[in-house]
């Protein structure tokens, strides 16, 4: 749930900071509670809070949705039940008076991240600062060159008609020229999102409960996604160069796994790139291991510096699946992505997209390729880049100032990311939550980890965050830090 703390007492009482402020009280109030106790009626709590009843009215209902409070008309708002719950106190979202307890059963173990997680890709309050946020803020989304594509897609004849399952041609032939030489249309298939792309991966290639290697930390939507496919994970450390080629090559012969998953270029959240020497002994690895290597290259339009190294998938022809998204560099809204592969995989992946969704919408792949071959793209991606070069400065600088005691572990040279690390003892956890109460949403870096974490970590993302936002956010970091 998202709290916010604000010390600026004078804003209006209808303001979201003020209703958030109360959110906040209201949660103290049901810890001390039981499970199935009533809240005291809106008036009473009118007069304790100081709060309008327009606002408390605000906050039970938000309370609720979260489902930490169960309304019963004409009885009242009671503390939520544990999973113990009898058809008196339902689950949220039901019918007061439906039993849905059996469905406990027929779920069996919870296989995707907490709920915590899923917090993350909710649009955040006005007021809090988003370091967890992995999209643009509308300041940097091409949003002139989308609106006019939009405008001219929209009068084309068939644009709402289907599309060959595989997606709309000339875009499957950007995104081969994109991925090196030697790729053609033909070897791409068009998903909606970077997400579904990694899901359809491992469903395609590994059966339930087979193991897969991923880097140790990695993005933690590829951790809910093999959860969710039931795969085993298989934690492999990295360093300042990327997954360690020894350890990678020991875990495949321990483990039996037949993929590992690399970002290659400004990992997710380490922010590392794989060093050039690293590249070909890592596909050697999987050649003996007879393994794929799923190939995620998220950032290849985030260098800050020159241009960045080639894609792996380049280097290893058949060995490797390559994943692009366009979502991170345009807005959360266009959900295009692609895989490329060579061999039976890429049929394998070809039938399960059709499947899953018949096809992507062909309004948005139009509205993509419009805006990726238009001449006003290139300097979008210059902005970009330089904004987010400005931004990642204006947090390093603010970390000097407002917090000494955290470190950034590695600077790198694109991206979005910065991976930072807590005194030892400082529990992360603990402190991202006390962070939510002071306005700034960031990730405790537990849940980039698929096993247990090497230290107390913190994911800052800034590619939602002006440089004074920046800053902002940083100083109120250095507030609850411990002396």
């Amino acid at each position: 749930m998202l709290t916010f703390y604000d010390n600026d007492m004078t804003r209006p009482e209808a303001s979201p900071s003020s209703r958030q402020r109360l959110i906040l009280q209201l949660e103290r109030l049901i810890a001390d509670l039981q499970p199935g106790d009533r809240l005291p009626p809106v008036r009473e709590l009118t007069q304790r809070y100081a709060s309008s009843p327009v606002t408390v009215s605000a906050a039970l209902r938000e309370l609720a949705r979260s489902g930490a409070l169960v309304v019963r008309p004409g009885a009242g708002t009671f503390v939520a039940r544990t999973l113990a719950v009898t058809a008196a106190a339902p689950f949220p979202g039901t019918r007061p008076g439906s039993d849905v307890t059996w469905q406990t059963l027929a779920l069996h173990s919870r296989p995707a991240l907490p709920a915590a997680v899923q917090n993350l890709f909710r649009p955040p309050l006005a007021d809090t600062v988003p370091f967890a946020d992995g999209y643009l803020d509308e300041t940097l989304q091409p949003l002139g060159l989308m609106n006019a594509a939009l405008g001219r897609v929209a009068r084309r004849p068939g644009v709402w008609s289907r599309l060959p399952p595989e997606g709309l041609e000339a875009l499957r032939a950007w995104f081969a020229h994109s991925a090196g030489p030697g790729f053609t249309a033909s070897d791409v298939v068009i998903v909606p999102g970077g997400q579904a792309a990694i899901s359809t991966v491992f469903r395609s290639l590994l059966p339930r409960g087979a193991p897969v290697l991923v880097e140790s930390p990695t993005y933690f939507g590829v951790l809910a996604a093999a959860r969710v496919a039931g795969l085993h994970l298989v934690p492999v450390p990295t360093d300042q160069h990327g997954v360690r080629p020894d350890l990678l090559e020991q875990a495949f012969r321990s483990s039996g796994a037949r993929a590992v998953y690399l970002q290659p270029l400004y990992a997710n959240p380490a922010g590392t790139v794989l060093a050039q020497e690293r590249r070909a002994t890592v596909l050697n690895s999987a050649e003996r291991a007879g393994a794929f290597v799923i190939e995620d290259d998220y950032a290849r339009d985030l260098h800050f510096v020159g241009p960045p190294p080639p894609t792996l998938v380049s280097q290893g022809e058949g060995r490797v699946i390559y994943l692009r998204s366009l979502t991170k560099v345009t807005a959360a809204g266009l959900r295009i992505a692609a895989l490329i592969a060579h061999g039976p995989v890429l049929q394998r992946l070809k039938e399960a997209r059709a499947v899953e969704d018949f096809f992507p919408a062909a309004l948005q792949q139009e509205v993509a390729l419009d805006v990726v071959t238009s001449r006003g793209w290139g300097a979008h991606l210059s902005r970009l880049q330089e904004t987010l070069r400005d931004r990642q400065g204006a947090a390093l600088r603010a970390l000097a100032e407002f917090c000494p005691q955290i470190r950034a572990e590695h600077v790198p040279q694109g991206g979005f990311v910065l991976w930072l690390r807590l005194p030892e003892g400082s529990g992360a956890d603990e402190f991202a939550a006390q962070a939510l109460r002071a306005g700034v949403q960031i990730s405790a870096g537990s849940s980039s980890f698929p096993a247990e974490p090497s230290g107390e970590y913190l994911r800052l993302s800034y590619a939602a965050c002006s440089p004074s936002r920046v800053s902002e956010g940083v100083r109120r970091l250095g507030l609850i830090l411990p002396a």
